[in-house]
């Protein structure tokens, strides 16, 4: 169990020919890209709120302070989001402070520090403590990941058996289309991803360590009995509705023991994950695979780890499928 770091801090765009794949009833269903308008400063935007958002209500989200000189709330905020908060030239920041008649302090670009609102009024401080979390929670969902939680199968019985399968393809398939050595997985790597995370400065990065440090002290021990938990994999499938048109091959995984310990441990660290806020929730339950072969690898071996694979966020240009046909048929269980 593990918490991975990207390499890179740019997702590409999915392409309209490779549309999100949508699995429900076990149908597959393709997800038509939607074309929004783009803006050139989405940070330099002005945020506006409706009206009524200065109501005094009780917030139990966060504290506010009473001080001498009025209320107060203070705000842990990573330094690359500042800018989403000042605006084109202070404009956004201005907006707020006049609307909820507040004042806001931020640290300068670039320090990590708490950002301070403060004002005469309970109702004022809230207001814009509650519209830069709805503002920051907008521009979060557009950075790209840049860590990954996942669970490690790169035991050396399952790193013979997938260099077997490695052998048997180039041995059997090598004909095919696009088939070829570098679009394996490193068997050192060979793991379960569980979900995607944007952690934007050290501080989130160890609030994720120990959220997961948490999580094994809660459940995990107690549900895996203190054991490591025994494997198996029972054949591969492929992410997209063409099996000749092949760009990511994933091995399926299941209890040894027929349970499903390993699936309830999956679906729980994600809840955790994203009742937390590190993680955004994009299935109902967690889809147990291993990456095994990926088109992205042709160019880049760690490509994986920077382009979400179950949600088809990579281009298409950077894609040259295969054909996955006889792959399928020789190891289909």
């Amino acid at each position: 169990m593990s918490l991975r770091a990207s390499s890179t801090r740019r997702r590409s765009r999915m392409d309209i020919l490779r549309p999100t794949l949508i699995r429900i009833g076990g149908r597959v269903y393709r997800k038509n890209v939607i074309q929004e308008q783009a803006y050139q400063h989405e940070e330099e935007d002005d945020f506006c709120a409706g009206p009524g958002d200065c109501a005094d209500e009780p917030c139990d989200a966060f504290v506010v302070e009473e001080t001498e000189k009025g209320f107060q709330c203070r705000m842990e905020v990573p330094s690359l989001l500042y800018k989403y908060i000042i605006g084109k030239k202070g404009e956004t920041k201005k907006k707020l402070e006049t609307e909820t008649r507040t004042s806001i302090s931020i640290p300068k670009l670039g320090v990590e520090g708490e950002i301070v609102i403060t004002g005469q009024h309970r109702s004022g401080v809230i207001s814009a403590r509650t519209r830069i979390d709805v503002l920051l929670d907008s521009f979060r969902k557009k950075q790209p990941f840049t860590h990954f939680l996942s669970l490690a199968l790169n035991q050396p019985t399952i790193q013979e058996k997938f260099l077997q399968f490695k052998e048997e393809v180039l041995e059997k398939c090598s004909k095919d289309h696009g088939v070829s050595s570098s679009l394996f997985q490193n068997p050192a790597k060979l793991h379960l991803t569980l979900g995607t995370l944007v952690l934007l400065n050290e501080q989130e990065i160890q609030k994720a360590c120990d959220l997961l440090q948490q999580c094994k002290e809660d459940f995990v021990d107690q549900i895996a009995g203190g054991k490591p938990l025994t494997v198996e994999v029972v054949g591969v499938e492929y992410m997209n509705d063409d099996p000749a048109m092949t760009d990511i091959l994933y091995a399926k995984v299941r209890m040894k023991d027929g349970s499903d310990r390993l699936q309830v441990i999956a679906d729980q660290l994600v809840e955790r994950f994203v009742a937390s806020g590190l993680m955004l929730k994009e299935w109902d339950r967690v889809k147990l695979h291993a990456t095994v072969m990926n088109t992205l690898f042709r160019k880049d071996p760690s490509a994986e780890e920077r382009n979400n694979t179950m949600t088809g966020k990579s281009s298409f240009k950077e894609r040259e499928s295969f054909n996955g046909r006889n792959i399928l048929k020789k190891n289909s269980r």
